[in-house]
């Protein structure tokens, strides 16, 4: 943890500067860097403390030291449910908020909320919730993950509420969703899938395949009609065979494709994610919690749209039902995906920042402000010890979790 000292005076007006810490910037990680933070963006990063003097910027005194320390930029989830006991299926802003606060406490400073299957009027009050937290800045979009997907993978979606993608549909939630909507998941080989992955694309929404029982011809298909991303690579979807290869193979072998991976261990073996890395590589990756609302807290049972869950060890499972005992999103936050990668999978940090910030901001459009420690972005970022655990998390440039005050 970062050693307790006070708290620094500031480094001119609404300016903080932090000095000493590796720096994860683009071109890759720094020793020794400095980043000044002013009115909410970075004004400067600088490789290394002797770059101040020919850049004509005088060191500050006042700088707070994070020698020991890795700075990376603010985690960007596209693909969460809720957190903290809250959940975004719930229709109310105050248990939205409490989802978003638990993330972002957890280096999480944009997210993209997800709803689980429902009925459409229940999805359409949702998305309605949602908007205006998007429309208010807290939020960077909305996921419709169902009811647009195969009874045959419905994992923890309730059978009986899911349909076929009937485009009328797809509009009315996307109308709901008032222009915020980001993504949809849709099973492309259920009638109507081809023609909803169309108007996803042309409507400026990511058509993912997910949930989906479909073959390898089938995907195909689906991409070449406009379906960019993977949901949640491997889960909910024919597993890989050497005859009959499914979505999995078509979804990796496609540069068009960005695949999401669950890294918390129980979704995927890490032998299973090193493999969806090397092939994607490290630009079509994106780590997601896929999280529900027992994110950030302790075992129990937790609500998940429509259904219950029960929590053991940290793994959420359907509690009861004709899906019972299925795996029920998780429990992850993304800075424990981050440790995983780089202590347990082998990847460098420069590939753990790729797949949490830049790729999935990147998607969501969202690159010009966020995603990366470049001059002019948004001060989004993320404080790191030794064992890389969260000491600091600043968003916009305001400290949500101090490194001296923990």
């Amino acid at each position: 943890m970062a050693q307790q000292q006070s708290v620094p005076r500031p480094s001119g007006p609404g300016r903080t500067v932090l000095a000493g810490a590796r720096i994860a910037r683009p071109s890759g990680v720094v020793e020794r860097g400095r980043i000044a933070v002013e009115g909410g963006r970075i004004a400067a990063v600088h490789s290394r403390d002797a770059d101040l003097g020919r850049s004509g910027e005088a060191p500050a005194a006042d700088a707070m030291d994070l020698s020991g320390h890795l700075i990376v930029p603010g985690f960007v989830d596209m693909h969460v449910h809720g957190g903290g006991g809250g959940s975004f299926s719930s229709a109310d802003p105050e248990e939205c908020l409490t989802a978003i606060a638990t993330h972002r406490r957890h280096g999480t400073t944009s997210m993209v909320a997800s709803t689980v299957t429902g009925e459409l009027t229940d999805l359409a009050r949702q998305a309605a919730v949602l908007a205006e937290l998007v429309q208010q800045g807290e939020l960077a979009g909305i996921h419709f993950e169902g009811p647009f997907i195969s009874p045959h993978r419905c994992g923890a979606h309730q059978p009986e509420l899911l349909r076929d993608p009937d485009p009328a549909e797809v509009r009315r939630l996307l109308d709901a969703a008032r222009g915020t909507a980001s993504m949809m998941t849709v099973a492309p080989e259920l009638p109507g899938g081809l023609d909803s992955v169309r108007l996803l694309a042309d409507a400026g929404v990511i058509a993912a395949v997910g949930h989906t029982d479909s073959t390898y011809d089938a995907t195909r298909r689906a991409i070449e009609a406009g379906a960019t991303v993977a949901t949640h690579l491997f889960n909910a979807m024919p597993t890989l065979g050497h005859r009959t290869p499914g979505p999995v193979a078509a979804l990796l072998e496609d540069e068009r494709i960005t695949v999401e991976l669950i890294n918390d261990g129980t979704h995927l073996h890490p032998s299973v994610l090193q493999l969806a890395v090397r092939q994607a590589g490290d630009g079509r990756v994106a780590f997601i919690t896929d999280a529900m609302g027992a994110a950030g807290m302790s075992d129990g049972m937790y609500p998940l749209g429509p259904m219950r869950v029960e929590v053991k060890d940290g793994v959420a499972r359907i509690s009861e039902g004709p899906t019972a005992g299925s795996i029920a999103g998780s429990t992850l936050t993304l800075d424990r995906a981050f440790r995983r990668a780089v202590s347990v999978d082998g990847l460098t940090v420069d590939q753990a920042v790729q797949a949490l910030s830049a790729t999935p901001a990147r998607l969501l459009g969202i690159d010009g402000r966020t995603g990366s420690l470049s001059d002019g972005k948004d001060a989004d970022l993320v404080v790191l010890d030794e064992a890389y655990a969260v000491v600091g998390v600043m968003r916009r440039g305001e400290w949500l979790v101090h490194p001296q005050k923990g």
